[in-house]
């Protein structure tokens, strides 16, 4: 293997399993470490969650660990053995059961929202160039997760935790481990050092591994393409313009650029020089990094750049910046770029739009105002929030997590199925009830036009009212719980008729011409923009898209609304809902399917679809599209009555069967064909039974194939679905059908 020679840390560990004071941290034979999981507490302030390990009996006398906490780390949670369930009420109860004992204090459910494993570097490496104290108990369970995820074939990581091998996921998440203190000469660690020289080494990496390890002094900034600040100078007018784009992308790309234009990288030192020769095939000083900008590995390349991009690209690199770029220019693009940073810090409480962003800003407030400045300690304290711990180790969430959107879900559920009315779930209900009604926005964000921010007073989140990005169906969910559980009596009404208004005007200001909605914004920007996708590992990237479940959620929203209030801006609503369906309409294949972007796949967008055209009166006994629909379903229903799709479906735009059929899935499809009005229950009852039959003595469905996706590439966990859309199912169907014996 190419310069195995000189590296850090050789001696391998060989001590006996021995019991640490600190914190019962245990080591095998081999010194593979790990904690205690019976000292870890996650802690939910106002829905912001966080992790701690305890380390003292002090410590673990004051605070017990809750049924919740032993869950999510995959320990044993002795909840009893419930009464086998015969109906889908039944079913549905002892899965309510469960997952009731899970809801936290402030009335939300926590959870995984891992799968992308992209995101832990993006941390580490900030903490590490940032000289952040990382607890030993962090280091041991990063370390602990990624070995878990490793591939076991061939040694590698992908984009995410069911991708295959790529430089990005196996590159960066090398680095990881090497920081937190694994030996280089690791078995695990030579496997993927050796996967990685075969797929030509870190040059070969995606733009963001390229980023990173210029950060990190690994490569010098000529490997990375340009990330010039100045765009964020052009006027707003401009179809170009980074405000125009999607608001992940844009955001990943002001702190980006700030740093690049800075060249800042961090000290070489014995650790990052040996990384130097473990990630690239050649010695470090051969190797011509400006050569290898457009160097990247087929596996990574999932949206190869465009001529355009490569051509401006050239441009920026040969003419631009080291003829052109005038010193006035990059420091009036530079602060304009530290005041947006500061607007996101501020408006967000430092919590950041999502994990890839969130470091970078950290990086970016240490570069521009020290180690010890208020905003770097701040960013400090709300990383964590996307920190995660479970039976494999610590990972990073997708975002601070899914508090709005699952808890919205769950009293959907609950209502739909006719348990909101039973005394035994009021409590629990009425807590989920007072979360919603405390992470509802109830005021604009500072300087908000200023920092091309979307209209918020009203609007829920994803997460938390801290995080404070409005999300279209996040909020037409949260709304929809909100009504149905205060509209039976015995619910307070903590939302009042004002704020359910306030909501309904921030549904109404996100639907794009085409008559479809996006997610966080209306679209601003072309679809040519797509030419300058700089990502390579993600597509459909760079502007936002119409989506089939945000429209129907929104629909659905609306229709709801309407009949509650029904003079509140109603010709506005029916001209919104007619536009919004014609595009559910419109965005049909011809085989019926609806293709899904926030979920896998064609079963999720289905069940949404159907949703909304059930909304306005088309059903299967009158629509032929919707019938068209429900045999596409049909045509794909499995030998033991479920359906299942793995996530390949999402990348290649076609259907992909999964080797298993899958609880998730098969919930989204009964609920479909249910909101469909499919006149037959024999396909229902057969899916139900597999349903069932699934479920654990003690109510609990268990995990099985990743649930979502975003940017049609990469998978992200949804593990609460399997309790709130089984729920749903079971109770449309018992509400339909009856609630009668299956098993």
């Amino acid at each position: 293997m190419a310069h195995s020679k000189n590296f850090v840390n050789r001696q391998a560990k060989e001590e006996v399993a021995e019991k640490h004071t600190n914190g019962h941290i245990t080591a095998n034979a081999v010194g593979e470490q790990k904690t205690d999981y019976s000292q870890w507490r996650l802690k939910d302030e106002d829905g912001c969650q966080t992790w701690h390990y305890l380390e003292t009996d002090e410590e673990l006398k004051a605070w017990p660990q809750s049924t919740a906490d032993k869950y999510h780390l995959g320990l044993e949670t002795g909840l009893p053995k419930l009464p086998a369930a015969k109906t889908p009420l039944e079913s549905a109860a002892n899965g309510l059961s469960f997952f009731s004992h899970l809801q936290l204090p402030p009335g939300n459910w926590a959870c995984e929202y891992g799968g992308p494993m992209f995101l832990l570097p993006c941390a580490v490496i900030t903490w590490y160039v940032t000289e952040t104290p990382v607890p030993e108990a962090w280091k041991i369970e990063i370390k602990n997760y990624l070995y878990a995820r490793q591939n076991p074939k061939d040694g590698g990581w992908g984009l995410h935790i069911e991708g295959e091998s790529s430089v990005f996921g196996t590159s960066m998440n090398y680095v990881v481990l090497r920081l937190l203190g694994a030996s280089a000469e690791d078995p695990r660690i030579i496997k993927a050092r050796g996967l990685l020289h075969k797929m030509g080494g870190a040059v070969y990496g995606p733009h963001w591994a390229k980023f990173w390890l210029a950060v990190l002094g690994i490569a010098g900034w000529d490997l990375v393409n340009p990330v010039p600040p100045e765009f964020w100078l052009l006027p707003d007018w401009v179809p170009l313009a980074p405000w125009r784009w999607w608001i992940h992308m844009r955001m990943v790309f002001l702190p980006m650029s700030y740093v690049y234009s800075k060249r800042w990288q961090y000290p070489l030192n014995d650790l990052t020089r040996s990384l130097q020769q473990e990630l690239f095939t050649e010695p470090v000083e051969q190797i011509n990094f400006l050569s290898h900008r457009n160097s990247i590995h087929v596996k990574d390349n999932y949206h190869p750049k465009s001529w355009l991009l490569n051509s401006v690209n050239w441009a920026l690199v040969n003419v631009w910046n080291p003829y052109l770029r005038p010193n006035f220019l990059v420091k009036k693009a530079e602060d304009w770029v530290w005041w947006l940073v500061q607007e996101e810090d501020h408006n967000t409480e430092y919590t950041n739009l999502g994990p890839v962003n969130g470091p970078m800003n950290t990086l970016v407030c240490y570069i521009k105002e020290g180690p010890d400045s208020y905003s770097v300690q701040e960013h400090r304290k709300t990383l964590p929030e996307f920190l995660w711990v479970k039976g494999e180790g610590m990972l990073m969430n997708g975002t601070n997590g899914v508090q709005v959107w699952d808890t919205a879900f769950l009293i959907q559920a609950c209502v739909t199925a006719g348990f909101a009315q039973d005394q035994k779930w009021k409590p629990m209900l009425l807590k989920a009830l007072e979360f919603l009604e405390a992470q509802q926005m109830r005021e604009e964000v500072r300087e908000q036009k200023r920092s091309y921010r979307q209209s918020r007073k009203g609007a829920w989140g994803f997460s938390t009212k801290k995080q404070g990005y409005t999300v279209s169906d996040c909020t037409s969910e949260a709304l929809k719980a909100v009504m149905m559980l205060q509209n039976i009596p015995g619910y307070p009404q903590l939302i009042s008729a004002d704020r359910q208004q306030q909501a309904i005007d921030v549904l109404l200001t996100m639907q794009n011409a085409s008559g479809g909605c996006a997610s966080y914004e209306p679209t601003r920007g072309p679809v040519y923009l797509e030419w300058l996708n700089a990502a390579e590992v993600f597509g459909r990237i760079m502007i936002e898209y119409d989506y089939p479940e945000c429209t129907t959620a929104v629909v659905g929203a609306l229709s709801m609304f309407t009949d509650r209030f029904p003079d509140y801006r109603s010709s506005h609503i029916a001209d919104f809902k007619a536009r919004a369906v014609e595009y559910i309409r419109t965005e049909q294949r011809a085989d019926g399917s609806w293709y899904g972007s926030w979920g896998i796949c064609f079963t999720y967008a289905g069940m949404f679809a159907l949703e909304a055209l059930a909304s306005v009166g088309e059903t299967y006994e009158n629509s032929e599209r919707v019938r068209l629909a429900c045999q596409f379903f049909l045509d794909r229903q499995m030998e033991d009555g479920g359906w299942g799709e793995t996530y390949k479906s999402c990348e290649s735009g076609t259907y992909c069967q999964h080797e298993q059929s899958q609880v998730v899935q098969t919930a989204w499809v009964c609920i479909a064909l249910l909101e469909a009005g499919y006149p037959d229950p024999e396909p229902l009852k057969k899916a139900l039974k597999m349903i069932m039959g699934r479920q654990c003595a003690n109510g609990e469905w268990k995990q099985e194939a990743i649930e979502g996706v975003f940017n049609k590439s990469c998978m992200i966990s949804y593990p609460n679905y399997k309790f709130t859309f089984t729920i749903k199912a079971m109770g449309m169907f018992a509400k339909k059908w009856g609630n009668i014996e299956l098993l």
